[in-house]
């Protein structure tokens, strides 16, 4: 125990400089005896090195699996030249971002390999391995990809090894020779006339410099992809390594970091379904790293139904051209998905994937762009969710939403307007939405709250929108940025009712060898009250309530749909969906250039045409569910149940024009309203509509901006409507329909007893000061028939399907002021025999 003691103290006083030097000249021990080891192992034959292996070449298909998208070294394309004539600009570029001591080392740094080890221990992993360019070599063309300690000290053994056999400029030259660019390019004079058809030693700086930024993923970092903004960003980082390693000075670098940089159009390759083809390898290098595209040799299995998209791709591209000299509007994206699988069975990143001049190549169905009023619908499911009815009533007046406005400075200020520059008045949700009203909307999101709407919109399949605070009451509009992909995924949660599956694209994934890697499962979740979303879909499928706005013109029989325009008509949505399959369009510029329509008029047409002629005769339209019908509505505020003039009724009997008693049958009942005027906020308490009516409403910050307006409404129109005071309505009850409001009815014409075989003719007749209007006749609970003046008929039990028994015969009367009353007699009857 002394021992121990002495040496924790020893140990704690001693210096911190002399533990590392101590740790580290151990963990040098360590890797040495491990490289001894290693050269142990059986190694492949450096000498083989010359003939380095020729990649397996993964495949890309369609949902069959029969047609190939992609064949990744279908044409690999090479040219090798001397390390001379590659130019000092690109060779500058790759040393100083991917191995800036190059020519100093002997194949390995050790130090990075300590770093390494440092960061897997503390991953729990091995996914750095501290890789020299002489590594990068060894690892890409003799040895396998397997992550394992025992493959990365062969990596390092053969390195030090290839560094003995080549001088530095011959492993550079094998090196930049052999870099894959992406696609099937490879090598640095290849991708120097791929991008920017041109010699690689005739390369600028900043070209150099982009090409370097691809090497560690050129798919992921393909100017032709999504991550165009990271490769810039990558891009401006290796000019600074390049000024910081002595390759430029100051001034060359400020050329080399503002010179415009112009990629060339990608080559088709036989490429079918581009976007998507990319949107895959980009999963891919995502999930599994750019070995499986480079040397996998994997057989990749889509969701994409390639019929559909070679017609989608002719349809967005002869309607872009069209919206072009129409609207200004040059480019269109597509996505078509089914809904109960979360698959993508169609993807149309823009009318040309090829098409230069409008930036084709860009992905706009995964790019983030404001959705306008599509957007509208997580809101309005948000607050169905909440308690609020299709049939509540929100007032489309002039508002004013600030609370800090100051009208002399009008960027404090927020009041919104509608498409139109119209006002409606009082409006129905099921109105607002349809007819896409803007005034009602933003309330709406104010009703049910930011934090909520959001919410709603993440658990459907919205990846963006994190920060509500990031956020006004603007977003109802589209004030944020979404993509297509997620608002198809999205609207499919409402086509299934509420349950959610999240996007794929993948089927399965099989190795060389046939082994599945990955396969496609069903992974569904009911992510909102089923109501809710029934309810949305009755509404965007009611071709009724959208005809104020829309009229006929995106109407297809039990397809629901929604359109959306984003501010100076810079983007045109419209997403329709039936209970199987969702189809979104998007219209616009790359550019944000506003078009002159907006998005029924531009993005309708492709739409329309799209769902009736492809997509429906081989998924026909079903209609959706019904919902379920409120179960509170006898106790539902007035509001909420469409009654926009008071919350405070009271109900009349038509016949006598009293107030009603509980005796007053629902027939003769008329509900009048006493007249107070008042917006929403004024009977409804927003974080508990259905509850109690607000005590004092002016505590909500909002009230008197709503309120304001409505009264001003008011005032204007008040001369359109009636008006109904106390004073107006009667203070005595109806006395007409209590108990002896009706004589009871006489059964006349059937026995007490009757055989099967026997018949008799049955009348019923009362006396009273108001005659019989119906009559119902009923065997126990079972309906028999309806009567009507002069209330007889012929009863058979034979005829009528009844056996030996005893019965009770119930006649139900209701005279002309429905009244109500019944009477009963036992029948007995007996067999024939």
């Amino acid at each position: 125990m002394k021992t121990l003691t002495k040496l924790k103290k020893k140990f704690k006083n001693m210096p911190w400089k002399k533990i590392f030097t101590i740790a580290g000249a151990a963990l040098l021990v360590f890797i040495g005896a491990g490289l001894i080891w290693a050269a142990t192992i059986k190694m492949p034959d450096i000498s083989t090195f010359e003939a380095r292996k020729i990649a397996n070449s993964s495949k890309i298909t369609d949902r069959t699996g029969e047609i190939v998208l992609y064949d990744i070294h279908q044409s690999v394309r090479r040219t090798e030249i001397p390390l001379i004539d590659m130019g000092v600009n690109v060779k500058n570029a790759v040393i100083s971002i991917e191995d800036e001591h190059f020519y100093q080392h002997n194949g390995i740094r050790p130090t990075s390999i300590l770093r390494a080890i440092g960061v897997n221990i503390l991953k729990g992993g091995f996914s750095q391995g501290g890789s020299t360019i002489t590594q990068q070599i060894i690892k890409n063309t003799l040895l396998n990809t397997d992550k394992s300690i025992i493959r990365k000290f062969k990596e390092w053994v053969l390195a030090v090894r290839l560094e003995r056999q080549f001088s530095k400029d011959q492993i550079l030259q094998i090196y930049l020779n052999d870099a894959p660019f992406g696609s099937t390019i490879y090598g640095v004079e290849e991708a120097s006339h791929a991008f920017f058809n041109k010699n690689a030693k005739d390369l600028t700086v900043s070209e150099g410099s982009y090409l370097a930024a691809m090497l560690p993923a050129p798919t992921y970092y393909s100017p032709f992809g999504k991550n165009r903004v990271k490769l810039d960003a990558r891009h401006d980082l290796v000019l600074k390594k390049m000024k910081d390693n002595g390759y430029l000075t100051n001034d060359e670098y400020n050329v080399a970091l503002a010179e415009t940089v112009t990629f060339n159009a990608q080559a088709s390759n036989s490429i079918k379904a581009p976007h998507f083809v990319f949107y895959i390898l980009d999963y891919l290098q995502q999930k599994y790293g750019e070995d499986v595209m480079e040397s996998g040799g994997y057989t990749i299995k889509t969701t994409l139904d390639y019929d559909m998209q070679q017609k989608a791709e002719t349809m967005v591209h002869d309607a872009a051209l069209k919206n072009e000299k129409q609207y200004n509007a040059t480019n269109q994206a597509l996505v078509a998905m089914d809904p109960k699988t979360g698959q993508i069975l169609s993807m149309v990143g823009s009318r040309d994937y090829f098409d230069k001049a409008i930036d084709g190549a860009f992905n706009v169905a995964t790019a983030f762009r404001q959705p306008g009023s599509s957007f509208k619908p997580f809101v309005y499911a948000t607050a169905f969710e909440k308690g609020y009815t299709p049939e509540t009533i929100l007032f489309d007046v002039p508002t004013e939403f600030s609370t800090s406005c100051n009208p002399s400075e009008d960027k404090t200020c927020y009041h919104p307007n509608n498409f139109d520059d119209k006002f409606k008045g009082p409006i129905s949700l099921r109105s607002a939405i349809a007819e896409s009203r803007n005034v009602p909307s933003v309330k709406l999101l104010y009703l049910v709250g930011i934090d909520s709407a959001l919410k709603t919109a993440h658990d459907l399949g919205i990846t963006t929108l994190q920060n509500p605070k990031d956020y006004g009451l603007s977003l109802v509009l589209g004030g944020g940025e979404v993509s297509l992909l997620d608002m198809v995924g999205a609207y499919g949660t409402f086509a299934q009712a509420g349950v959610h599956n999240p996007t794929t694209a993948i089927l399965d994934i099989k190795d060389h060898d046939g082994n599945t890697i990955e396969q496609y499962q069903r992974n569904e979740t009911q992510v909102m009250d089923k109501n809710a979303a029934l309810t949305l879909d009755d509404i965007l499928s009611d071709p009724a309530a959208r005809a104020p706005t829309f009229g006929s013109s995106i109407t297809i029989p039990n397809v629901a749909v929604k359109t959306g325009t984003t501010n100076e008509e810079r983007d045109a949505w419209i997403i329709g969906y039936t209970p199987d399959v969702v189809v979104g369009v998007w219209s616009g510029n790359n550019n944000n250039r506003s078009m002159r329509k907006g998005g029924a008029a531009v993005s309708g047409p492709v739409w329309k045409a799209f769902m009736e002629t492809v997509v429906l005769p081989k998924i026909p339209a079903v209609a959706f569910e019904k919902p379920l019908p409120d179960a509170d509505t006898a106790t539902l505020k007035s509001v909420l149940r469409g009654i926009w003039k008071g919350n405070e009724t009271v109900d009349i009997d038509k016949v006598t024009g009293l107030r009603a008693t509980d005796a007053t049958p629902p027939e003769s009942r008329e509900e009048r309203l006493i007249t107070s005027v008042h917006d929403i906020l004024y009977w409804v308490d927003k974080d508990d509509p259905r509850g109690p009516v607000p005590t004092n409403p002016t505590k909500d910050p909002q009230f008197k901006l709503w309120e304001s307006g409505v009264q001003t409404w008011w005032m204007e129109h008040q001369g359109e409507y009636g008006i109904t005071t106390q004073n107006d309505l009667p203070t005595d009850y109806d006395t007409l329909h209590g108990p002896d409001a009706i004589s009871t009815p006489i059964i006349k014409g059937l026995p007490n007893r009757m055989k099967t075989t026997d018949s008799a003719t049955v009348s019923i007749n009362t006396t009273g000061k108001y005659p019989l209007a119906s009559v119902d006749i009923y065997v126990g609970n079972d309906y028999l028939t309806s009567l009507e003046a002069p209330f007889s008929f012929i009863f058979s039990p034979a005829n009528h399907g009844y056996d030996p028994g005893t019965y009770t015969i119930r006649v139900v009367g209701k005279n002309t002021v429905y009244a109500q009353k019944e009477v009963s007699k036992q029948l007995t009857i007996t067999s024939a025999i």
